[in-house]
Order: C-alpha cells, then sequence, then structure tokens
C-alpha cells in the first residue's frame, strides 16, 4: 500500500487502489477475498500507509451457465420421448440470462436427470417458448433434436394453442374480444414493452369467464407470441392484471388478494407430437396463491 495511506477505512482505501466502486470493493470483503496478514477484513476496518494486503479476484460465474437446481414445486406434467411438459411455479426463469441469480426450468430439468436438446444457444437448450419469471403454468421443453426443431417451427407458424387465464382489473369493455396492436421496446424503459406504432404485429383474443366487480377472470388466447404480450394488452386496455406492478396495477387490490407477482397462469398448451405427429394438449391447474385471490374475490358478496 502506498506510505502516504493514513489509517483511512478498508473499503475506501481498496476502492480507490483498484479503480472500483465502493459497493464493488464491499462485495469483495464480504466474499472474504481481502486478507491482510492471512486473515480477512472487515470493510471497515483502518488501514494505514506501508501495510500489505491480499487481494483475490473471484472468478465471474458465465451468466449463460446451466446451473442444476432442484426445484420441488416444478410438476411433470408429461415425458415423453420428444419433449418434457413442465408445469412452472412462479418465481423460476425459463433459462439462465444476465442479471437473474434464481432457478430456470432448464437447471431444474437438469438436476432432475433430463437430458434436453442441445440446439439453440447454450443456455437456451431445448426451450422453444418461455413463460415470465412471475408467470406459472404449463411450458414444453424438447428434448431431442427433431422436437426442437418442429416445436419452434410450430410456435413461429402459430400452430400452437396457447390459452392462459388472467385476472383483471376492473370490467373490459366489451367483455369479451380482440386485442390488435403491435408490440416493441417501451421508448423510456429498456426492461418493459408497450403497444408501438413500429412495434411487431401482436394479437390477443379473450373472454370473460368470471366478472367480480373490481377485477375479471379472462381466458386468453394468444395468436401471437410476444414478451409480455398479454400483460402490455390489457394494460394498454387500463385493465392491467392484478399484482402487475409494471404495468400499472393498483397494488392495494394485489396486497389485499395476497399477490406478490402478476394473476397470469399458462392454462393449457396444444401442439403436434414431434415423433407421432398426434395433436396433443396438456393443462395446469390454477397455482395456489392465484386460486387464493379467486377465492377471496368469490367470497366478497
Amino acid at each position: 500500500m502506498p506510505a502516504d495511506v493514513r489509517a483511512e477505512r478498508a473499503d475506501a482505501v481498496v476502492a480507490a487502489l483498484l479503480t472500483i466502486s465502493r459497493s464493488a470493493a464491499a462485495a469483495l470483503f464480504a466474499g472474504g477475498h481481502i486478507r491482510r496478514r492471512g486473515h480477512p477484513l472487515a470493510k471497515s476496518d483502518r488501514l494505514s500507509g506501508g501495510e500489505i494486503i491480499e487481494v483475490t479476484v473471484p472468478e465471474r460465474e458465465d451468466p449463460a451457465r446451466i446451473r442444476a437446481e432442484t426445484i420441488d414445486d416444478m410438476g411433470i406434467l408429461a415425458d415423453a420421448d420428444d419433449y418434457v411438459v413442465v408445469d412452472k411455479p412462479p418465481g423460476v426463469a425459463a433459462h439462465p440470462s444476465p442479471g437473474w441469480v434464481g432457478p430456470t426450468v432448464v437447471g431444474g430439468l437438469a438436476a432432475a436427470g433430463y437430458r434436453i436438446s442441445t440446439s439453440g444457444a447454450p443456455e437456451r437448450a431445448g426451450i422453444v417458448h418461455r413463460l415470465d419469471v412471475g408467470t406459472s403454468g404449463v411450458m414444453v421443453v424438447a428434448k431431442t433434436e427433431r422436437a426442437y426443431t418442429q416445436l419452434k417451427r410450430a410456435f413461429k407458424e402459430r400452430t400452437v394453442e396457447k390459452v392462459y387465464h388472467a385476472l383483471v382489473q376492473g370490467l373490459p369493455d366489451p367483455m369479451n374480444g380482440t386485442i390488435d396492436a403491435p408490440i416493441g421496446r417501451h421508448p423510456g424503459h429498456d426492461w418493459r414493452f408497450a403497444v408501438t406504432s413500429d412495434g411487431r404485429p401482436s394479437v390477443t383474443h379473450y373472454r370473460t369467464l368470471e366478472a367480480f366487480g373490481r377485477a375479471t377472470l379472462l381466458e386468453v388466447h394468444l395468436e401471437t407470441g410476444r414478451t409480455h404480450q398479454i400483460r402490455v394488452h390489457v394494460s394498454a386496455l387500463r385493465h392491467p392484471c392484478v399484482g402487475d406492478l409494471t404495468y400499472g396495477a393498483d397494488p392495494r387490490l394485489a396486497a389485499e388478494l395476497g399477490l406478490t407477482r402478476q394473476w397470469l397462469h399458462a392454462r393449457r398448451l396444444g401442439f403436434r407430437d414431434p415423433g407421432t405427429g398426434d395433436a396433443v394438449s396438456f393443462e395446469s391447474a390454477c397455482a395456489p396463491d392465484l386460486q387464493y385471490a379467486l377465492d377471496a374475490l368469490r367470497a366478497r358478496p
């Protein structure tokens, strides 16, 4: 250390010497990567000029690496020769991505001993479609290259049946209808999407299943499959999914119904079996937190 350093906080010294932020330096201290005379330093310890400290910079984990992790509440709805159909719980991403450190569908399948297709990007092996982290329900993953190719084509050509249940705020008018509005990146927020004039064509069909006054349960059929499509379209109607704070939902109603995510569930998925050519369809029961919210609404006079 430079001799002119006099009894300064260790995190300030390390941040200055390595030209990193104080928060990045704090992470090194928390991980035990800063040592003095063989002993870990705390970020609030004092350092003086002439002292020798050891800094071990940990290797960055590849954000694309599939990390096997058991997911107890991820059910298997079907295990065929060419594909596996899972019942994805909320809080689970489809595959690894930068910034996501939680569990993934591909990681859960790896931990359960499934071998899936290696087609596509390494972190998306076998993934032919995705559900948002906060969306639960039925999802198919390709186990063979044949299945990956055929299912990707089926999703692209819109021959897959995709049915969702969504609880939205208020009562849509009309109660049954079609939303045909292009979707693109939100002009002010990179992590959000919006109806934009230069967006990609997006079509959503919906019909009312139950009306509760403050909220309405919809059955939604997707004709296209854009990121956040249902969430963006119902928000554009000024009837966002209950609990979807990203797209303008009322946090008070979400709290009242015990929701910590958007009320959106992938109910049914139908496609042609890549091996036999037969039409197959799979359904997922309503997730417990979503069912609780429905029961709460039904119990009110």
